[in-house]
This record gives C-alpha cells, structure tokens and sequence, in this order.
C-alpha cells in the first residue's frame, strides 16, 4: 500500500522533531558541561586579593616551582610579616598543595594550606644572613628553588 503525500509528510515532520530534540539536548548537555568545569575552574583563576596589612609586609608566593623571592632584607628590630602564598591545588601529589616558609633560628613557621594564604610577623634582632626554606614538599632543604636567604641589616 502506498503512502500518501500526508503520510510521508508527517514522518519527515516526525524526523525533523526528533532531529531537533537531539540538538536541543545535545546543547543543554555541552552548556551544563562548559557551565561546571567554569565552576570549578573559578577559584583557580579567579582568586582573591590577599587582605590588607599594615607594616612591612613581604609577599611571597610558592609553588613546585619554587618561591617568588630567594632573597629578602630587613631592618633588625623592625617587624615584619611574612605573607605566604600557596599557588598549588590540594590535589598536587607531593605535600597536598601545602607549602612552608620557615627560618630556624628565627623561629619562625608559616604554612599556607592550598590555593590560600597564611602570615607570621616576627621581630629580628640580630642582624645577620639566614636561611629560609620549605620542607613539606619538593625535596625540601635540598631543594635549591625551595629555599632562600633573609638578610638582617643593623
């Protein structure tokens, strides 16, 4: 039996929907996609300004690379605060994304958690050349780029 002209019209309409519905799902579906990797992605590029500090405040950013600054001077006897930063994600496989600043004999230990920061502010009274390091990830002291020197001028 042979198919009238209305027949054969519906089925293309018929096909033109179901081709239609496809796309519209395909697109809800790369929209839904596209909008929850900006989701995640956000705080990675998006991340916030580090709040305002009085004083001598010194930035310093770490990650696997190493720290931002490998010498920093200050007065002795003036305060200073170390503002670190960690720019490694908490699913970095070697110290979670965590990094160290630490000086010895300073006594001085600031850990910043992933993609956050965290400050010390301590007083030097000694003039002198220190070391600074991060031994929670990286290799640690052993690592050239994860250590530095604080100076200490009278």
């Amino acid at each position: 039996m042979p198919l009238t002209q209305s027949k054969r019209e519906l089925r293309k309409r018929t096909r033109l929907r179901k081709k239609r519905l496809r796309s519209v799902v395909f697109v809800g579906i790369v929209i839904v996609v596209i909008g929850l990797a900006g989701l995640f992605l956000k705080p990675a590029i998006f991340r916030p300004a580090p709040p305002p500090m009085a004083g001598n405040v010194i930035d310093i950013a770490a990650d696997m690379a190493g720290f931002s600054q490998y010498e920093i001077r200050v007065k002795a006897g003036e305060p200073v605060t170390i503002r670190l930063e960690s720019l490694d994600n908490r699913y970095h496989i070697d110290g979670g994304g965590k990094h160290q600043w630490a000086v010895d004999e300073l006594g001085v230990d600031v850990i910043a958690q992933p993609l956050s920061f965290n400050y010390a502010t301590f007083t030097p009274e000694t003039p002198g050349t220190y070391m600074f390091y991060c031994d929670i990830c990286c290799g640690g002291r052993l690592n050239p780029s994860m250590q530095g020197t604080l100076i200490v001028e009278a």
